[in-house]
């Protein structure tokens, strides 16, 4: 894997040596789930307005894999990590998945690990995976349990679900700053530009004919042979299966031009398109 670039495993493979790894998750919820609350008596609820909706929703979380409780080691691993790309990081939202570490004899300071992604700008959300004695822990010190990675609960149910045609969707307009665009199993079509601040993802293929200045997502159900293609490439990411290059990794012979991404040997490959 290039320098730069990150990956979002769907087996476990850890590192020798290091303390963690950072990788990026694509979180799918469904948004057939809709509850409404109301801060208010029986009587008064056809009245008033509502006080708040809650919505299943996608996000992009990062997601610090901990193999080994050594403050120390960890810190240095992320502040490499953040040299890098230091706006990347910059109030990210962290996931701590636990998967791959055993359980340390004198368990997990989470509080100092909270304190420690804290300091570095980034903001602890909650846990994933781990034993209960470490949830246990990560309770108590403010940190709620999330559900466990795709990996593990497919290791649980190892029947195999019957495939789903795939579907595509077509967006025949600019995707704006701070809107969000999901094609589930299909390919994502954008006649347009994808600005900065937007986020196009898509089980499938991306295609946008425009300028990418956002982030593009193509297979993030972990399809390895998902791709990314592009008018004028000036992208804030781009990610394949989890596989990942931000923008300040971006080659400057690559920028502006169109481009297909496509996932070789665990690595983003870009190739600029012939017109």
């Amino acid at each position: 894997m290039e320098p730069g670039q990150g990956r979002l495993s769907h087996e476990h493979v850890p590192r020798r040596g290091l303390a963690c790894r950072i990788t990026l998750k694509t979180s799918v919820q469904p948004e057939v789930f809709h509850a409404v609350m109301l801060l208010r008596s029986p009587h008064l609820a056809s009245e008033d307005p509502l006080p708040f909706e809650l919505k299943g929703s996608l996000f992009t979380l990062t997601v610090l894999h901990l193999f080994k409780p050594d403050r120390t080691a960890i810190e240095r691993y992320l502040a490499e990590k953040i040299k890098q790309a230091p706006s990347f990081f910059n109030n990210t939202p962290v996931v701590i998945d636990l998967e791959g570490m055993a359980e340390p004899r004198d368990g997990v300071d989470f509080k100092g690990l909270y304190d420690l992604l804290r300091g570095h700008g980034m903001i602890p959300v909650g846990i994933r995976n781990g034993s209960p004695k470490q949830q246990a822990s990560a309770r108590l010190a403010g940190l709620p349990v999330l559900p466990e990675s795709r990996a593990a609960s497919a290791a649980k149910k190892p029947e195999r679900a019957e495939p789903t045609p795939a579907r595509s969707r077509l967006v025949n307009h600019p995707v704006r700053s701070g809107q969000q665009i999901y094609a589930p199993d299909g390919d994502l079509i954008v006649l347009g530009a994808v600005s900065a601040g937007a986020e196009v993802i898509a089980d499938g293929n991306v295609h946008i004919y425009g300028v990418l200045r956002g982030r593009a997502l193509a297979g993030v159900k972990g399809d390895l042979e998902t791709r990314i293609f592009c008018q004028s490439l000036e992208a804030e990411l781009i990610s394949i299966a989890g596989h990942y290059r931000i923008s300040e990794q971006l080659e400057p012979t690559d920028r502006g031009k169109a481009v297909q991404v496509r996932l070789v040997e665990d690595r983003l490959i870009i190739e600029q398109l012939t017109r």
